[in-house]
Protein backbone atom coordinates (compact mmCIF):
# COMPACT_ATOMS: atom_id res chain seq x y z
CA UNK A 1 0.00 0.00 0.00
CA UNK A 2 1.32 3.44 -1.27
CA UNK A 3 2.48 4.87 1.90
CA UNK A 4 2.40 2.58 4.10
CA UNK A 5 4.04 -0.55 2.77
CA UNK A 6 5.79 0.35 0.40
CA UNK A 7 9.34 0.12 1.77
CA UNK A 8 8.60 -3.23 3.33
CA UNK A 9 10.73 -6.34 1.41
CA UNK A 10 9.38 -9.76 2.03
CA UNK A 11 12.01 -12.77 1.15
CA UNK A 12 10.83 -16.12 1.23
CA UNK A 13 13.44 -18.76 1.04
CA UNK A 14 12.32 -22.43 1.19
CA UNK A 15 15.08 -25.20 1.36
CA UNK A 16 16.31 -28.03 3.28
CA UNK A 17 15.04 -26.26 6.09
CA UNK A 18 11.43 -25.42 5.35
CA UNK A 19 10.19 -22.06 5.55
CA UNK A 20 9.49 -21.86 9.25
CA UNK A 21 11.33 -19.52 10.75
CA UNK A 22 10.83 -15.51 10.82
CA UNK A 23 12.76 -12.71 11.28
CA UNK A 24 11.69 -9.52 11.15
CA UNK A 25 14.10 -6.57 11.29
CA UNK A 26 12.46 -3.07 11.35
CA UNK A 27 15.09 -0.35 10.85
CA UNK A 28 13.08 2.65 12.22
CA UNK A 29 15.52 5.55 11.38
CA UNK A 30 18.93 3.58 12.97
CA UNK A 31 16.66 2.85 15.86
CA UNK A 32 17.24 -1.13 15.26
CA UNK A 33 14.81 -3.82 16.22
CA UNK A 34 14.84 -7.36 15.51
CA UNK A 35 11.91 -9.61 16.55
CA UNK A 36 11.53 -13.90 15.40
CA UNK A 37 8.85 -15.76 15.60
CA UNK A 38 7.49 -19.16 13.62
CA UNK A 39 4.96 -20.71 11.40
CA UNK A 40 2.63 -18.50 8.74
CA UNK A 41 0.23 -16.07 9.64
CA UNK A 42 -2.72 -17.36 8.20
CA UNK A 43 -6.00 -17.59 9.85
CA UNK A 44 -5.64 -21.06 10.65
CA UNK A 45 -2.26 -20.75 12.87
CA UNK A 46 -3.62 -17.30 14.32
CA UNK A 47 -6.77 -18.29 14.67
CA UNK A 48 -6.42 -21.87 15.86
CA UNK A 49 -3.19 -22.16 17.75
CA UNK A 50 -0.51 -20.31 19.36
CA UNK A 51 1.81 -18.46 17.33
CA UNK A 52 4.49 -15.86 18.80
CA UNK A 53 6.77 -13.52 17.66
CA UNK A 54 8.88 -11.53 20.18
CA UNK A 55 11.91 -9.21 20.31
CA UNK A 56 15.13 -10.20 20.50
CA UNK A 57 17.44 -7.96 23.17
CA UNK A 58 20.09 -10.20 24.49
CA UNK A 59 23.41 -8.32 22.56
CA UNK A 60 25.31 -11.68 21.94
CA UNK A 61 21.77 -13.02 19.70
CA UNK A 62 21.22 -9.77 17.98
CA UNK A 63 24.48 -9.75 16.63
CA UNK A 64 24.62 -13.02 15.33
CA UNK A 65 21.13 -12.37 13.79
CA UNK A 66 21.75 -8.46 12.41
CA UNK A 67 25.54 -9.43 11.35
CA UNK A 68 25.30 -13.49 10.25
CA UNK A 69 21.87 -14.32 9.77
CA UNK A 70 20.38 -12.17 8.02
CA UNK A 71 23.13 -10.78 5.05
CA UNK A 72 23.38 -14.51 4.38
CA UNK A 73 19.42 -14.80 4.13
CA UNK A 74 19.44 -11.95 2.51
CA UNK A 75 22.16 -12.27 -0.27
CA UNK A 76 20.58 -15.68 -0.64
CA UNK A 77 20.48 -16.22 -4.88
CA UNK A 78 19.76 -19.71 -4.86
CA UNK A 79 16.39 -20.29 -3.29
CA UNK A 80 15.49 -17.18 -2.03
CA UNK A 81 11.92 -15.35 -3.57
CA UNK A 82 11.58 -11.79 -3.51
CA UNK A 83 7.49 -11.08 -3.30
CA UNK A 84 6.49 -8.70 -5.63
CA UNK A 85 3.93 -5.59 -5.09
CA UNK A 86 1.55 -7.13 -6.44
CA UNK A 87 1.75 -10.43 -3.95
CA UNK A 88 3.30 -12.85 -6.40
CA UNK A 89 6.89 -13.82 -6.04
CA UNK A 90 9.73 -14.25 -8.20
CA UNK A 91 13.15 -16.30 -7.87
CA UNK A 92 15.89 -13.81 -6.74
CA UNK A 93 18.37 -15.80 -9.19
CA UNK A 94 16.37 -14.44 -12.08
CA UNK A 95 15.96 -10.88 -11.16
CA UNK A 96 19.70 -10.97 -9.44
CA UNK A 97 21.17 -12.62 -12.37
CA UNK A 98 24.37 -10.46 -12.25
CA UNK A 99 25.03 -11.87 -8.90
CA UNK A 100 26.86 -14.90 -8.10
CA UNK A 101 24.80 -18.05 -6.54
CA UNK A 102 24.49 -18.29 -3.14
CA UNK A 103 22.52 -20.19 -0.87
CA UNK A 104 22.04 -18.92 2.82
CA UNK A 105 21.22 -22.39 4.11
CA UNK A 106 24.34 -24.67 2.85
CA UNK A 107 26.66 -21.24 4.21
CA UNK A 108 24.84 -21.49 7.66
CA UNK A 109 25.48 -25.25 7.69
CA UNK A 110 28.90 -24.40 5.92
CA UNK A 111 29.51 -21.70 8.99
CA UNK A 112 28.80 -23.62 11.93
CA UNK A 113 30.90 -26.48 10.61
CA UNK A 114 33.68 -24.02 10.50
CA UNK A 115 34.67 -24.37 6.98
CA UNK A 116 33.50 -21.03 5.94
CA UNK A 117 33.76 -17.42 7.53
CA UNK A 118 31.56 -14.27 7.34
CA UNK A 119 33.60 -13.38 4.57
CA UNK A 120 31.81 -16.13 2.32
CA UNK A 121 29.04 -13.97 2.30
CA UNK A 122 28.55 -11.69 -1.22
CA UNK A 123 28.61 -8.59 -0.11
CA UNK A 124 27.91 -6.63 -3.72
CA UNK A 125 24.48 -6.05 -4.82
CA UNK A 126 23.49 -7.86 -2.01
CA UNK A 127 20.73 -6.38 0.39
CA UNK A 128 22.31 -6.12 4.08
CA UNK A 129 21.31 -4.93 6.88
CA UNK A 130 22.15 -1.34 8.44
CA UNK A 131 25.63 -0.77 9.14
CA UNK A 132 24.52 0.27 12.75
CA UNK A 133 24.44 -3.37 14.36
CA UNK A 134 21.40 -3.85 16.65
CA UNK A 135 23.08 -5.48 18.96
CA UNK A 136 25.15 -2.05 20.04
CA UNK A 137 21.73 -0.67 20.60
CA UNK A 138 20.59 -3.10 22.94
CA UNK A 139 23.55 -3.30 24.39
CA UNK A 140 23.51 0.32 25.46
CA UNK A 141 19.88 -0.22 26.88
CA UNK A 142 21.29 -3.41 28.73
CA UNK A 143 23.99 -1.48 30.18
CA UNK A 144 21.73 1.45 30.78
CA UNK A 145 19.39 -0.93 32.23
CA UNK A 146 21.74 -2.98 34.46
Amino acid sequence: MKGLSDRIRVRSIVGRFLEHSRIFHFANGGDDEIYLGSADWMPRNLFERCEVVFPVREPAALARIHDEILPAYLADTLKARLQQPDGSYLRAGKLLKELKPFSAQDFLMQLAEGKVDLDAIPKAGASRPPAKSAAKKAEGATTANS
